[in-house]
């Protein structure tokens, strides 16, 4: 078998890694230019709802799968199955079809991250990992910069299914060079994919998501949704290999961070899916400034992240976490105050900075603390299960605040079709007094959701008070890792 060229595998999986990381920004920027081509803005959550959930519930799936089959053919069939939906969704002509694409896309993103930090595990030692893995994560960092501004200059400049188009190229060039440079000869292990659990799982979100749409869905959906979580609860305890271990969350250090990651998780992806849209439909800000808005976030982020490392072994894990969970309620909380018809555009961007500040302060602390209380061979399932929590609350709550938005459109008794234009060419053209009518619509309903993100925040920083006191003293290598080492 030839041999894998570590540098060019490197390169294959920064520009995988980056494409998906990039995704969320950069369609957050560009799904109010969509809307007001396509029309649907009563549909807009389920654009993100959609993706984040196929990209979630796949997750361990394609976990088994790589050690079942190997980690080539799970990263390439995730690249084939996020480009094809990259393409489709270009092509899309109405909002159900741009939401059935971008599932498509999130069955491929589920692969693509996974598969890249396992394959920089398989390739390099414990004492490389460490570097690598901080390679690794300096692209969410670079990729939450880039995609605002990139998908605002792409849609004022060419249109928003270019969003989606220059994917392809990227993608391809990828899948190149890993079927070139990358080798493996698979590990074969017994293993048996949990396939009713994650059925189950996803039948959950489903119906929870179904019942955010109208008080008639939700009288048969909420009872449907408690339903699928108990079997979803009776099958994990039950299954070999369960999605979710039940015994994990017994330790009070994962069942703090991981409510903790849930709400953190549902306030910070529903500021980056509606602040956009609040900046292009109230406040008449271009693509490009509805990306400038979130962009001062990402940057914020991997700053405070970095600080928090070399912060934590002089403050320990709870006053980072709960300095930083107070930093973005407090941000969350100005942004319900401040976000107003009228306001400037420095107020979203300020704010989402700080948002950002606080994320990055509290992410670390958790993740460490999480990796910590675990023993070495338990670390992988403990951290993906911390990362399911915080993705599955964002879903969650993109989902349920865009039936909020739905029905404040329904309670206006305007017609979507009308608040669309605000999002189009269209907008320019309006009366003047039935476009500050549609925008005064959208910022009730906006405004009250917003008070939502802040409520939701402000849960994060109290579970946070729950977190135990935890030592940071340095932990005897178990014999895996000395051996490795």
């Amino acid at each position: 078998m030839r041999a894998t060229s570590r540098p060019l595998t490197v390169v294959a999986l920064l520009l995988g890694l980056f494409l998906a990381a990039m995704e969320m920004t950069v369609v957050s920027t560009a799904m109010p230019t969509a809307v007001g081509d396509l029309g649907g803005i009563h549909l807009y959550a389920w654009a993100f709802a959609s993706y984040m959930l196929a990209a979630t519930v796949t997750v361990p799936v394609y976990g088994k799968l790589a050690d079942l089959r190997g980690r080539k053919p799970v990263m390439m069939v995730g690249i084939a199955l996020f480009l094809g939906g990259s393409f489709a969704c270009g092509q899309a002509g109405s909002m159900e079809q741009l939401i059935a694409f971008r599932t498509v896309q999130g069955l491929g993103a589920g692969a693509i991250q996974p598969m890249a930090l396992t394959i920089v595990g398989d390739l390099f030692d414990v004492h490389e990992r460490a570097r690598m893995q901080g390679i690794f994560a300096s692209v969410w960092g670079i990729a939450g910069l880039v995609g605002p501004l990139l998908g605002g200059a792409i849609v004022h400049w060419l249109s928003w299914r270019w969003v989606f188009y220059v994917n392809v190229p990227a993608g391809l060039g990828c899948a190149a060079v890993l079927a070139v440079a990358y080798h493996e000869r698979p590990e074969r292990h017994e293993h048996k994919l949990d396939v009713a659990g994650a059925i189950l799982l996803t039948a959950s979100v489903v119906l929870l998501l179904a019942a955010a749409r109208s008080r008639v869905a939700a009288l048969f959906a909420l009872p449907a949704a408690a339903v699928a979580v108990a079997l979803f609860l009776r099958v994990e305890r039950r299954a070999r290999e369960p999605l979710l271990p039940p015994d994990l969350f017994a330790q009070r250090v994962m069942a703090v961070a991981s409510v903790s990651g849930a709400l953190v998780g549902a306030a910070f992806i529903s500021t980056v899916t509606y602040v956009p849209l609040y900046v292009q439909s109230v406040l008449g800000g271009t693509p490009a400034e509805a990306g400038a808005a979130i962009a001062p976030m990402a940057v914020g982020w991997p700053v405070a992240s970095t600080l928090a490392g070399r912060l934590l072994h002089r403050l320990g894990y709870r006053p980072l976490i709960r300095g930083g969970l107070s930093l973005s309620a407090l941000a969350a909380l100005l942004l319900a105050l401040l976000l107003r018809p009228g306001a400037s555009l420095w107020v979203p961007r300020v704010l989402t900075g700080l948002y950002g500040l606080g994320l990055g302060f509290a992410n670390t602390p958790l993740v460490i603390a999480v990796q910590s209380s675990v023993p070495w061979n338990r670390r992988g399932v403990a951290t993906a299960s911390t990362m399911f929590f915080r993705t599955i609350g964002g879903t969650l709550s993109v989902g349920i605040l865009g039936g909020l938005l739905a029905a404040a459109l329904a309670g206006g008794q305007v017609a979507p079709g009308a608040v669309d234009q605000l999002l189009g060419p269209e907008r320019g053209l309006m009366d003047p007094a039935l476009l500050r009518s549609l925008a005064g619509l959208l910022q009730a309903g906006m405004g009250r959701m917003f008070w939502v993100i802040a409520a939701i925040a402000a849960g994060g920083l109290v579970a946070s008070l729950f977190f135990p006191r935890l030592s940071i003293a340095a932990r005897p290598l178990p014999a895996a890792e000395e051996d490795a080492a």
